[in-house]
């Protein structure tokens, strides 16, 4: 195996209205990691952004496109089929608007290689992130963070991260196993993987500096972060379940 050729990984994009971004997200990747296989899961986008990776998947057979349907769209869910998907002896899901740099891919697949079962992206500033962004991004965390310990479940510094890398097996095994309970429409599918995954899973961190959207808009609203407190047991879909009433 050519290990720099990163033929033993596969990348994860889940795309909603990403035309400005895809095609240069594309070709980045590719210049950076030769081999790897690259699965684009398009949320049904109106944009043009599945027609855009159509077009260059039909120059490279290692780029796939899946467009989604549209009863199952959700960002957990496209990165859970994603998953399901792979290959490849590792998987990472980043996001495709820059805001995860491509060039830290090379080390979160450094340490899967060096025995990370799951590897993080952790947030080192989240200056990019707008006021109500930040402030939801570290009570998403804190309430996350609390079930897990309460739990016993592994932890991390930044559970929110949509960064992270892991073993395909292990977590694809993890899914199987807790298939139903996972929240398909939800949008933080790291707190799920680690809600459910072994308790002596190896965890490793590669820290990142997170950067500001390359073009297009962000969408977090409050309703994801209602859906990440649903995430938390029977009380969280309870709290959410209130929320949503009152957001709607």
């Amino acid at each position: 195996m050519n290990i720099e050729a990163y033929d033993d990984l596969t990348i994860i994009l889940p795309t909603l209205n990403e035309a400005e971004n895809i095609g240069p997200m594309l070709s980045e990747l590719r210049s950076l990691y030769t081999a790897a296989t690259i699965i684009v899961l398009d949320d049904n986008s109106d944009d043009g952004t599945h027609n855009i990776v159509s077009q260059i998947s039909e120059r490279d057979e290692r780029i796939k496109l899946v467009v989604r349907d549209v009863s199952d769209r959700g960002l957990s869910a496209s990165i859970v089929d994603g998953i399901m998907m792979s290959t490849t002896e590792y998987f990472i899901v980043m996001d495709c608007d820059f805001q995860h740099p491509p060039a830290k891919v090379a080390e979160i697949a450094r340490a899967l290689r060096e025995g990370g079962d799951l590897v993080i992206g952790a947030r080192t500033d989240r200056g990019a992130l707008p006021p109500f962004r930040r402030v939801s991004s570290y009570a998403a965390h804190l309430l996350a963070y609390t079930y897990l310990w309460f739990k016993d479940q592994p932890e991390s510094t930044d559970i929110m991260s949509g960064f992270f890398g892991g073993k395909t097996k292990i977590v694809q095994a993890t899914i199987k196993e807790n298939y139903d309970a996972i929240e398909r429409r939800g949008f933080k599918i790291l707190f799920d993987i680690l809600k459910f995954c072994p308790r002596d899973i190896t965890i490793k961190e590669i820290d990142f500096e997170f950067q500001p959207r390359s073009a297009g808009q962000s969408k977090i609203s409050p309703l994801v972060i209602s859906s990440i407190i649903g995430q938390c047991g029977s009380v969280g879909r309870t709290i959410s379940a209130l929320m949503t009433r009152l957001i709607s």
